[in-house]
Order: C-alpha cells, then structure tokens, then sequence
C-alpha cells in the first residue's frame, strides 16, 4: 500500500534547512515544476541542471507518477571551499495522476537540465459527441417544403 504525506516535501525542507552546514554535504531541498494541460494532454517539466542524463528516472505504479534523479558531488577532496551552495545527492517527486490519463503512453525526455513528461489524456476520458436518435421511430422523416403562394 503506498501513503500519500503531503507534509513530506516540507519536512525534508525544514530537516536540510537545520541540518545545513557550510562545506557539509546537502542533499537537494526540491526539484521545481510546472503542470498543464495542452489540448487533449498534459506536460509536466521539472528543472534537474547538473543531474546525469542516465540516473534520471520516470516510473508509473498504480496511479502514481515518481520521479528521481541524481546529482553526484564533485570529488575533489584538496579544494578549500569559499562557497559550497549547489546540492547534491537523490530528487525524488511524486504526483498522483488519477484514471483519465493514458498511463502506457506517457513520454518523457531530459535535455539541457530539464526534464518534460507528456502525459496524454486517455481515449475514454476525451470529450466526444453523442448522436441522437429518435425513439420509437423505425423510419427516418423527410423534410417537406411548403409553396409559398
């Protein structure tokens, strides 16, 4: 069974805010996006700069989408920081996507730092016209035209 804690992102920001030292290793506070809905589906993106292309992640299970990526930190042990304040370490974001979306053609790409999701409404779900019909009629009417004298 997978939780739904809506206070988690902010209880990840209050514990790296207390938590944060110069030159210690931070893990990432956030990772920010965006949401709409474009015609007949919807683009998500989320800004990762700095994050490898291969560890970046896109994952459907039950309903929800979870995203995750990972910034590796600079390895050089010799430096003497003067400033130390790009994060990182593993993003992780997950949004519940509800029954109208197509969840097996989602499609999702990274390039230059940002990641874009399309997430296509599914065929059901699409607005569509309802022809009606006549009830108790088995004969299709014909229109008549009337002389004007």
């Amino acid at each position: 069974m997978l939780r739904f804690d809506p206070f988690s992102d902010i209880d990840a920001l209050t514990r790296g805010l207390l938590a944060s030292q110069t030159g210690s290793n931070r893990a990432p506070r956030f990772m920010p996006m965006d949401l709409c809905k474009i015609d007949d589906h919807y683009v998500l993106t989320a800004d990762l700069p700095g994050v490898d292309p291969g560890s970046v992640d896109v994952d459907v299970d039950s309903g929800t989408l979870t995203i995750s990526a990972h910034r590796t930190a600079r390895s050089d042990d010799s430096a003497q920081w003067l400033a130390n304040e790009r994060f990182f370490g593993r993003y992780r974001r997950q949004l519940s996507l509800g029954d109208n979306v197509d969840t097996a053609a989602i499609k999702a790409t990274y390039e230059n730092g940002v990641l874009t999701v399309t997430i296509p409404v599914a065929e059901r779900a699409k607005p569509r016209k309802i022809e009606v019909s006549r009830a108790g009629s088995q004969t299709s009417i014909e229109p008549t035209t009337v002389d004007a004298d």
